[in-house]
């Protein structure tokens, strides 16, 4: 009980049994006591003890206060009490969320190195590129790339990611090597079709400069392990996140195209709704996903600790 709150210093008064007992409790002077009490009492607008100089004791009103008060404060420590028990020890069934590439080659060990190390915890996988409601959808926590719009979500970075431009050097010898964004458009670039966002819209940025620069190619999908096969076969110039490419520029199988521009956000966020803040299953989810991903993110070369 917290006697730094009203009720609590209620309850404790009444069980003191005087103002004086009270103030010795409390390390106060008994004039300082009964102020809090006439403080507490005009807030009210009832009287609440019948004081004499020697005891105190309950009003009908008081009664009712008093009888409320150690119920609420019971209440709190309970809840306290479980919170606390649920953080030390998470359980239950978690539910998460992910994009399907992603998912697969990521996320998916992670959950079942996490479940060896947390077996009370039942897992769901739901791996989709749609983007999903948190309020709406039974989802607990959702990975995503990139920045979040939705302000009443609580977003845990987990993971450093960028996307790149890159092609094979099969290609890059027949068609040559952009030096400027708008070179892209000579090119044969494969296009990605997902969440109905505008599609073929690339924006590269260098220092205070952006450039949005509309690609065309041949081939187009969906689906992001078929493009990057497609680039892999020479088709054309991909924008494909780090973490899928990694390999294969470290390998040469790929090259990185306009390396001295930025694209747009594509670091790794575990996101949940608000209320799951003190949940015990996401607070350790989350940062058994951030531990595992820093120990095994894929790198483009062997001097990066990225991907």
């Amino acid at each position: 009980m917290s006697t730094d709150s009203e009720l609590g210093f209620f309850c404790l008064l009444v069980k003191q049994g005087s103002l004086a007992a009270t103030a010795r409790e409390l390390n106060l002077t008994p004039p300082a006591v009964s102020r809090r009490l006439s403080q507490l009492e005009e807030r009210l607008g009832v009287r609440l003890l019948n004081r004499t100089t020697r005891r105190i004791s309950l009003t009908s009103e008081g009664e009712v206060y008093f009888a409320n008060a150690q119920r609420i404060l019971s209440d709190i420590d309970e809840m306290e009490r479980l919170v606390s028990s649920s953080r030390a020890a998470p359980k239950g069934l978690l539910r998460v969320n992910a994009p399907l590439g992603f998912g697969r080659s990521y996320i998916g060990p992670a959950i079942s190195a996490f479940t060896k190390a947390y077996p009370d915890v039942e897992v769901q996988l739901h791996l989709t590129d749609r983007p999903v409601s948190l309020p709406d959808e039974a989802i607990d926590v959702s990975i995503r790339f990139g920045d979040l719009p939705d302000s009443r979500l609580i977003a845990k970075k987990v993971a450093a990611n960028r996307r790149l431009l890159c092609a094979s050097p099969a290609y890059l010898r027949v068609a040559g090597l952009p030096a400027y964004p708008h070179e892209l458009t000579q090119h044969q670039c494969i296009v990605l079709r997902q969440n109905e966002s505008a599609y073929g819209n690339w924006r590269l940025s260098r220092g205070k400069q952006t450039e949005t620069v509309k690609v065309h190619g041949k081939l187009s999908t969906n689906d992001g392990e078929v493009a990057l096969n497609w680039a892999l076969e020479g088709h054309g110039i991909l924008m494909r996140a780090e973490w899928d490419v990694a390999k294969y520029l470290r390998s040469g199988r790929l090259v990185q195209v306009l390396a001295d521009y930025d694209t747009p956000p594509a670091d790794v966020y575990a996101v949940y709704l608000e209320r799951l803040n003190l949940s015990a299953k996401v607070a350790y989810f989350v940062e058994h996903l951030r531990d595992y991903l820093s120990q095994h993110a894929d790198s483009p070369s062997h001097n990066r600790s990225n991907w």
